[in-house]
Protein backbone atom coordinates (compact mmCIF):
# COMPACT_ATOMS: atom_id res chain seq x y z
CA UNK A 1 0.00 0.00 0.00
CA UNK A 2 2.82 2.62 -0.95
CA UNK A 3 2.72 5.95 -1.34
CA UNK A 4 -1.32 5.20 -2.05
CA UNK A 5 -1.35 9.64 -2.02
CA UNK A 6 -0.20 9.22 -5.88
CA UNK A 7 -1.86 6.49 -6.79
CA UNK A 8 -5.93 8.40 -6.27
CA UNK A 9 -5.72 9.50 -9.79
CA UNK A 10 -5.36 6.53 -11.23
CA UNK A 11 -7.23 4.36 -9.08
CA UNK A 12 -10.65 3.24 -10.81
CA UNK A 13 -13.03 4.68 -8.77
CA UNK A 14 -16.75 6.19 -9.27
CA UNK A 15 -16.97 10.28 -8.70
CA UNK A 16 -19.73 11.53 -6.25
CA UNK A 17 -21.17 14.60 -5.65
CA UNK A 18 -23.84 17.33 -5.53
CA UNK A 19 -25.59 18.45 -9.01
CA UNK A 20 -28.27 20.58 -7.50
CA UNK A 21 -29.17 21.31 -3.77
CA UNK A 22 -32.34 23.02 -2.75
CA UNK A 23 -32.75 24.58 0.67
CA UNK A 24 -36.86 25.03 1.92
CA UNK A 25 -37.03 27.19 5.43
CA UNK A 26 -33.94 26.08 6.49
CA UNK A 27 -31.67 28.46 8.84
CA UNK A 28 -31.99 31.94 7.52
CA UNK A 29 -33.32 30.51 3.84
CA UNK A 30 -36.90 30.90 2.87
CA UNK A 31 -35.72 29.25 -0.71
CA UNK A 32 -32.25 28.80 -2.02
CA UNK A 33 -31.38 26.76 -5.21
CA UNK A 34 -27.31 26.59 -5.83
CA UNK A 35 -26.56 24.42 -9.29
CA UNK A 36 -22.84 23.27 -9.49
CA UNK A 37 -20.74 22.11 -12.43
CA UNK A 38 -17.34 22.02 -10.31
CA UNK A 39 -15.84 19.66 -8.03
CA UNK A 40 -14.84 22.73 -6.09
CA UNK A 41 -17.42 25.30 -4.83
CA UNK A 42 -16.23 27.97 -3.05
CA UNK A 43 -18.85 29.77 -0.82
CA UNK A 44 -17.65 33.64 0.23
CA UNK A 45 -19.35 36.01 1.69
CA UNK A 46 -19.42 38.59 5.20
CA UNK A 47 -19.55 36.81 8.27
CA UNK A 48 -23.48 35.65 9.61
CA UNK A 49 -24.19 35.51 5.73
CA UNK A 50 -25.25 32.20 5.66
CA UNK A 51 -22.21 29.95 4.23
CA UNK A 52 -21.87 27.40 7.06
CA UNK A 53 -25.78 27.17 6.88
CA UNK A 54 -25.45 25.49 2.95
CA UNK A 55 -22.50 22.90 4.14
CA UNK A 56 -25.20 22.19 7.51
CA UNK A 57 -27.72 21.13 4.92
CA UNK A 58 -25.17 19.24 3.15
CA UNK A 59 -24.38 17.65 5.88
CA UNK A 60 -27.81 16.52 6.54
CA UNK A 61 -27.50 14.09 3.00
CA UNK A 62 -25.79 11.79 5.33
CA UNK A 63 -26.44 9.64 8.40
CA UNK A 64 -26.51 11.98 11.39
CA UNK A 65 -27.39 14.77 13.48
CA UNK A 66 -26.02 17.14 10.88
CA UNK A 67 -22.48 19.11 11.10
CA UNK A 68 -24.04 21.44 14.06
CA UNK A 69 -24.99 18.65 15.87
CA UNK A 70 -28.18 20.78 16.29
CA UNK A 71 -31.90 19.77 16.89
CA UNK A 72 -34.21 19.31 14.30
CA UNK A 73 -36.34 22.68 15.98
CA UNK A 74 -33.51 24.63 16.21
CA UNK A 75 -33.01 24.89 12.58
CA UNK A 76 -35.64 26.31 10.80
CA UNK A 77 -35.71 29.58 9.72
CA UNK A 78 -36.26 32.30 11.99
CA UNK A 79 -39.12 35.21 10.84
CA UNK A 80 -39.51 38.14 12.29
CA UNK A 81 -42.34 40.21 12.58
CA UNK A 82 -42.59 42.81 11.36
CA UNK A 83 -42.98 44.88 14.91
CA UNK A 84 -39.84 43.19 15.06
CA UNK A 85 -41.19 41.66 18.33
CA UNK A 86 -39.64 37.98 18.69
CA UNK A 87 -43.41 35.47 18.49
CA UNK A 88 -42.14 32.17 19.08
CA UNK A 89 -45.44 30.75 18.32
CA UNK A 90 -45.09 32.27 14.69
CA UNK A 91 -42.60 29.45 14.01
CA UNK A 92 -44.22 26.62 15.01
CA UNK A 93 -45.92 25.70 11.39
CA UNK A 94 -42.31 25.97 9.54
CA UNK A 95 -40.98 22.60 8.94
CA UNK A 96 -37.40 22.97 6.64
CA UNK A 97 -36.23 20.50 4.21
CA UNK A 98 -33.16 20.01 2.30
CA UNK A 99 -33.35 18.62 -1.59
CA UNK A 100 -30.35 17.26 -3.77
CA UNK A 101 -29.51 15.75 -7.00
CA UNK A 102 -26.56 13.61 -6.71
CA UNK A 103 -24.15 11.43 -8.45
CA UNK A 104 -22.69 8.40 -8.02
CA UNK A 105 -20.87 7.36 -10.38
CA UNK A 106 -22.49 7.49 -14.16
CA UNK A 107 -25.83 7.62 -11.85
CA UNK A 108 -28.10 10.27 -10.57
CA UNK A 109 -30.02 10.28 -7.56
CA UNK A 110 -32.94 12.45 -5.69
CA UNK A 111 -32.41 12.60 -1.56
CA UNK A 112 -34.59 14.79 0.31
CA UNK A 113 -34.75 14.98 3.92
CA UNK A 114 -37.26 16.65 5.96
CA UNK A 115 -38.64 17.48 9.73
CA UNK A 116 -42.04 17.09 10.44
CA UNK A 117 -44.03 17.88 13.38
CA UNK A 118 -45.46 14.67 14.97
CA UNK A 119 -47.45 14.10 18.23
CA UNK A 120 -48.03 11.24 21.07
CA UNK A 121 -50.12 10.55 23.91
CA UNK A 122 -47.84 11.61 27.14
CA UNK A 123 -48.35 9.67 30.15
CA UNK A 124 -50.36 12.15 32.16
CA UNK A 125 -54.27 11.65 31.53
CA UNK A 126 -55.37 14.28 28.64
CA UNK A 127 -52.26 14.85 27.70
CA UNK A 128 -50.50 15.47 24.05
CA UNK A 129 -46.62 16.02 23.62
CA UNK A 130 -45.54 17.12 20.25
CA UNK A 131 -42.11 16.34 18.98
CA UNK A 132 -40.34 17.08 15.34
CA UNK A 133 -38.93 13.59 13.29
CA UNK A 134 -37.03 13.47 10.64
CA UNK A 135 -37.96 12.19 7.55
CA UNK A 136 -35.51 10.96 4.34
CA UNK A 137 -36.65 10.06 1.01
CA UNK A 138 -34.47 8.63 -1.83
CA UNK A 139 -35.92 9.04 -4.98
CA UNK A 140 -39.04 9.92 -3.75
CA UNK A 141 -39.48 6.92 -1.63
CA UNK A 142 -39.84 7.25 1.70
CA UNK A 143 -37.23 5.08 3.79
CA UNK A 144 -37.08 3.85 7.50
CA UNK A 145 -33.45 4.97 8.09
CA UNK A 146 -31.17 7.35 7.94
CA UNK A 147 -28.30 4.81 7.55
CA UNK A 148 -29.55 4.30 3.90
CA UNK A 149 -28.32 7.72 3.16
CA UNK A 150 -24.66 6.26 3.67
CA UNK A 151 -24.95 4.14 0.24
CA UNK A 152 -25.40 7.32 -1.26
CA UNK A 153 -23.54 10.39 -0.16
CA UNK A 154 -20.92 10.47 2.11
CA UNK A 155 -19.35 13.45 3.63
CA UNK A 156 -16.85 14.69 6.28
CA UNK A 157 -16.40 18.43 7.35
CA UNK A 158 -13.79 20.58 9.56
CA UNK A 159 -15.68 23.27 11.22
CA UNK A 160 -13.96 26.14 13.37
CA UNK A 161 -15.54 24.52 16.37
CA UNK A 162 -13.77 21.24 15.53
CA UNK A 163 -10.29 23.28 16.32
CA UNK A 164 -10.37 22.92 19.94
CA UNK A 165 -11.59 18.93 19.16
CA UNK A 166 -8.74 17.99 21.31
CA UNK A 167 -8.99 19.72 24.47
CA UNK A 168 -12.13 19.31 26.63
CA UNK A 169 -14.29 16.13 26.92
CA UNK A 170 -14.80 13.22 25.03
CA UNK A 171 -17.83 13.47 23.65
CA UNK A 172 -16.86 15.70 20.65
CA UNK A 173 -13.71 12.82 19.69
CA UNK A 174 -16.31 10.13 19.81
CA UNK A 175 -18.77 11.82 17.77
CA UNK A 176 -15.65 12.89 15.22
CA UNK A 177 -14.90 8.98 15.29
CA UNK A 178 -18.32 7.38 14.53
CA UNK A 179 -18.50 10.11 11.30
CA UNK A 180 -15.44 8.29 9.90
CA UNK A 181 -16.73 4.33 10.94
CA UNK A 182 -20.13 5.87 8.79
CA UNK A 183 -18.32 6.33 5.84
CA UNK A 184 -16.89 2.22 6.06
CA UNK A 185 -20.19 0.57 7.97
CA UNK A 186 -23.45 2.24 6.95
CA UNK A 187 -25.17 -0.09 9.81
CA UNK A 188 -22.95 1.97 12.46
CA UNK A 189 -25.15 4.84 12.73
CA UNK A 190 -28.32 2.42 13.40
CA UNK A 191 -26.24 0.88 16.06
CA UNK A 192 -25.42 3.78 17.81
CA UNK A 193 -29.40 4.79 17.58
CA UNK A 194 -30.25 1.10 19.58
CA UNK A 195 -27.61 2.13 21.81
CA UNK A 196 -29.03 5.30 23.00
CA UNK A 197 -32.75 4.03 22.73
CA UNK A 198 -31.49 0.97 25.51
CA UNK A 199 -29.39 3.11 27.26
CA UNK A 200 -32.14 5.83 28.10
CA UNK A 201 -34.64 2.97 28.96
CA UNK A 202 -31.89 2.02 31.43
CA UNK A 203 -31.02 4.89 32.57
CA UNK A 204 -35.00 5.93 33.19
CA UNK A 205 -35.95 2.52 34.79
CA UNK A 206 -32.88 3.30 37.55
CA UNK A 207 -33.43 6.76 37.98
CA UNK A 208 -37.35 5.88 39.09
CA UNK A 209 -36.46 2.99 40.99
CA UNK A 210 -38.17 0.57 38.70
CA UNK A 211 -35.97 -2.84 39.72
CA UNK A 212 -37.71 -4.94 37.57
CA UNK A 213 -34.62 -7.22 37.30
CA UNK A 214 -36.02 -9.35 34.27
CA UNK A 215 -36.58 -6.21 32.34
CA UNK A 216 -33.33 -4.59 33.54
CA UNK A 217 -31.28 -7.81 32.07
CA UNK A 218 -32.93 -8.13 28.99
CA UNK A 219 -32.18 -3.93 28.27
CA UNK A 220 -28.13 -4.74 29.22
CA UNK A 221 -28.17 -7.87 27.12
CA UNK A 222 -29.51 -5.78 24.23
CA UNK A 223 -26.76 -3.05 25.41
CA UNK A 224 -24.15 -5.62 25.22
CA UNK A 225 -24.84 -6.85 21.84
CA UNK A 226 -24.85 -3.40 20.23
CA UNK A 227 -21.93 -1.62 22.10
CA UNK A 228 -19.78 -4.65 21.36
CA UNK A 229 -20.71 -4.44 17.98
CA UNK A 230 -20.01 -0.33 18.05
CA UNK A 231 -16.21 -0.95 19.56
CA UNK A 232 -15.53 -3.56 17.13
CA UNK A 233 -16.59 -1.53 14.41
CA UNK A 234 -14.60 1.74 15.69
CA UNK A 235 -11.45 -0.61 16.34
CA UNK A 236 -11.69 -1.98 12.99
CA UNK A 237 -11.45 1.56 11.26
CA UNK A 238 -8.60 2.95 13.81
CA UNK A 239 -6.87 -0.18 12.16
CA UNK A 240 -7.77 0.79 8.61
CA UNK A 241 -6.08 4.08 8.75
CA UNK A 242 -3.63 3.46 10.56
CA UNK A 243 -2.23 0.68 8.20
CA UNK A 244 -2.89 3.66 5.40
CA UNK A 245 -1.24 6.56 6.99
CA UNK A 246 2.09 4.48 8.54
CA UNK A 247 2.24 3.75 4.47
CA UNK A 248 1.88 7.16 3.38
CA UNK A 249 5.13 9.21 2.37
CA UNK A 250 5.94 12.41 5.07
CA UNK A 251 4.40 15.26 4.08
CA UNK A 252 4.03 19.57 5.14
CA UNK A 253 0.59 17.96 7.20
CA UNK A 254 2.12 16.16 9.68
CA UNK A 255 1.54 12.21 10.45
CA UNK A 256 -0.80 10.83 12.79
CA UNK A 257 -1.40 7.87 14.92
CA UNK A 258 -4.83 7.16 16.42
CA UNK A 259 -5.67 4.77 19.52
CA UNK A 260 -9.02 4.24 20.99
CA UNK A 261 -9.56 4.44 25.23
CA UNK A 262 -12.42 2.28 25.89
CA UNK A 263 -12.46 -0.39 28.26
CA UNK A 264 -14.78 -2.45 25.46
CA UNK A 265 -12.76 -1.78 22.94
CA UNK A 266 -9.94 -2.85 24.87
CA UNK A 267 -11.17 -5.86 25.60
CA UNK A 268 -11.42 -7.01 22.09
CA UNK A 269 -7.74 -6.75 21.89
CA UNK A 270 -7.54 -9.59 23.96
CA UNK A 271 -10.72 -11.72 24.04
CA UNK A 272 -13.64 -12.89 21.27
CA UNK A 273 -16.81 -10.57 21.14
CA UNK A 274 -19.12 -13.28 22.10
CA UNK A 275 -16.87 -12.99 25.82
CA UNK A 276 -16.36 -9.19 25.40
CA UNK A 277 -20.53 -9.10 25.46
CA UNK A 278 -20.93 -11.50 28.56
CA UNK A 279 -18.47 -8.74 30.05
CA UNK A 280 -19.96 -5.91 29.72
CA UNK A 281 -23.41 -7.10 30.29
CA UNK A 282 -21.99 -8.01 33.87
CA UNK A 283 -20.44 -4.89 33.47
CA UNK A 284 -23.60 -2.69 33.58
CA UNK A 285 -25.16 -4.87 36.31
CA UNK A 286 -22.37 -3.90 38.78
CA UNK A 287 -22.66 0.15 37.26
CA UNK A 288 -26.68 0.12 37.95
CA UNK A 289 -25.92 1.53 41.20
CA UNK A 290 -23.80 4.28 39.91
CA UNK A 291 -27.01 5.15 37.92
CA UNK A 292 -28.77 5.45 41.02
CA UNK A 293 -25.85 7.95 42.34
CA UNK A 294 -26.00 10.12 39.02
CA UNK A 295 -22.93 8.99 37.57
CA UNK A 296 -22.29 7.86 33.87
CA UNK A 297 -21.95 4.30 33.07
CA UNK A 298 -18.62 2.72 31.60
CA UNK A 299 -18.67 1.61 28.31
CA UNK A 300 -18.62 2.58 24.58
CA UNK A 301 -20.89 6.14 25.59
CA UNK A 302 -16.86 6.98 27.46
CA UNK A 303 -14.49 5.57 24.85
CA UNK A 304 -11.99 8.40 24.10
CA UNK A 305 -10.32 8.91 20.42
CA UNK A 306 -6.90 9.62 21.43
CA UNK A 307 -4.79 11.57 18.27
CA UNK A 308 -0.85 11.73 18.39
CA UNK A 309 1.90 13.49 16.66
CA UNK A 310 3.77 10.82 14.86
CA UNK A 311 6.92 12.17 15.06
CA UNK A 312 7.05 14.01 17.85
CA UNK A 313 5.33 11.45 19.83
CA UNK A 314 3.28 14.01 21.64
CA UNK A 315 -0.63 13.34 22.14
CA UNK A 316 -2.62 15.95 20.16
CA UNK A 317 -3.61 17.83 23.60
CA UNK A 318 -0.28 18.86 24.01
CA UNK A 319 0.56 20.43 20.70
CA UNK A 320 -0.01 24.04 19.61
CA UNK A 321 -3.34 25.33 17.92
CA UNK A 322 -1.61 25.38 14.76
CA UNK A 323 -0.29 21.52 15.12
CA UNK A 324 -3.79 20.46 16.01
CA UNK A 325 -5.63 22.16 12.92
CA UNK A 326 -2.61 20.63 10.83
CA UNK A 327 -3.20 16.96 12.33
CA UNK A 328 -6.84 17.29 11.93
CA UNK A 329 -6.62 17.99 8.26
CA UNK A 330 -4.21 14.82 8.32
CA UNK A 331 -7.31 12.88 9.35
CA UNK A 332 -9.76 14.03 7.04
CA UNK A 333 -7.25 13.54 4.03
CA UNK A 334 -6.47 10.14 4.90
CA UNK A 335 -9.64 9.46 5.98
CA UNK A 336 -10.95 10.77 2.34
CA UNK A 337 -7.98 8.42 0.66
CA UNK A 338 -8.92 5.53 2.16
CA UNK A 339 -12.46 5.58 1.91
CA UNK A 340 -11.80 6.14 -2.01
CA UNK A 341 -9.59 2.97 -2.40
CA UNK A 342 -11.38 0.62 -0.23
CA UNK A 343 -15.04 2.30 -1.01
CA UNK A 344 -14.71 2.86 -4.40
CA UNK A 345 -16.12 6.40 -3.95
CA UNK A 346 -14.94 9.53 -2.14
CA UNK A 347 -17.10 11.37 0.34
CA UNK A 348 -17.80 15.37 -0.27
CA UNK A 349 -15.83 17.73 1.87
CA UNK A 350 -17.17 20.27 3.70
CA UNK A 351 -14.66 22.43 4.65
CA UNK A 352 -16.08 25.79 6.76
CA UNK A 353 -13.20 28.86 7.28
CA UNK A 354 -10.59 26.12 6.93
CA UNK A 355 -8.13 28.21 5.40
CA UNK A 356 -8.49 31.00 7.87
CA UNK A 357 -5.49 30.53 10.08
CA UNK A 358 -3.19 28.45 7.38
CA UNK A 359 0.15 29.88 6.98
CA UNK A 360 0.29 30.03 2.63
CA UNK A 361 2.57 27.12 2.49
CA UNK A 362 0.03 25.24 4.15
CA UNK A 363 -2.81 26.84 2.83
CA UNK A 364 -1.44 26.24 -1.02
CA UNK A 365 -0.89 22.28 -0.25
CA UNK A 366 -4.05 21.76 0.91
CA UNK A 367 -6.19 23.33 -2.04
CA UNK A 368 -3.65 21.53 -4.40
CA UNK A 369 -4.24 17.88 -2.40
CA UNK A 370 -7.86 19.09 -3.21
CA UNK A 371 -7.52 19.13 -6.81
CA UNK A 372 -5.36 16.38 -6.93
CA UNK A 373 -7.83 14.05 -5.02
CA UNK A 374 -10.58 15.07 -7.40
CA UNK A 375 -12.95 14.90 -4.83
CA UNK A 376 -16.08 17.92 -4.54
CA UNK A 377 -15.47 20.46 -1.82
CA UNK A 378 -17.52 22.91 -0.59
CA UNK A 379 -15.21 25.32 1.12
CA UNK A 380 -16.45 28.83 2.55
CA UNK A 381 -14.17 31.56 2.94
CA UNK A 382 -14.90 35.52 3.28
CA UNK A 383 -11.89 36.56 1.39
CA UNK A 384 -12.41 34.40 -2.32
CA UNK A 385 -8.36 36.11 -3.06
CA UNK A 386 -7.22 32.91 -1.05
CA UNK A 387 -8.16 30.99 -3.72
CA UNK A 388 -7.01 32.75 -6.47
CA UNK A 389 -4.21 29.61 -7.24
CA UNK A 390 -7.35 27.16 -8.40
CA UNK A 391 -10.03 29.35 -9.33
CA UNK A 392 -10.13 27.28 -13.04
CA UNK A 393 -10.95 24.72 -10.99
CA UNK A 394 -13.34 26.00 -8.77
CA UNK A 395 -16.82 27.68 -8.61
CA UNK A 396 -17.41 30.71 -7.00
CA UNK A 397 -20.79 31.49 -5.32
CA UNK A 398 -20.77 34.74 -3.33
CA UNK A 399 -23.88 34.85 -0.57
CA UNK A 400 -25.90 38.49 0.20
CA UNK A 401 -29.26 38.90 1.58
CA UNK A 402 -29.85 35.34 1.65
CA UNK A 403 -29.17 34.48 -1.88
CA UNK A 404 -26.45 33.43 -4.36
CA UNK A 405 -25.53 36.74 -6.42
Amino acid sequence: MNNLAYNIDVFDHLKSGVLRLTLSDFRNYKFLRIETHKKIIVIHGENGSGKTNILEAISFLTPGKGLRAARLAEIKRIIIPENDEYAPESLSSLNWAVAADVFLGENTFKIGTAVEHCGREADEEDSFRSFEKRIVKIDGTKVSSQAELGKFVSAIWLTPQMDRLFKGGSQPRRSFLDRLVYAFDAEHAKRLIKFEHYYKEWYRLLKENKDDNCWLQALEENMATVGVAIAAARREQIARLNTFIENEPEDIFPSVRLELDGVIEKRLDTFPAVDVEDFYKQLLKKQRIKIKQNETADGINKTDFKVFYRKKKMPAELCSTGEQKSLLISIILAQTKCQTLYRGFAPILLLDEVVAHLDDAKREALLKKIVDLGVQAWITSTDPELFSSIKENAQFLEIKHNKVV
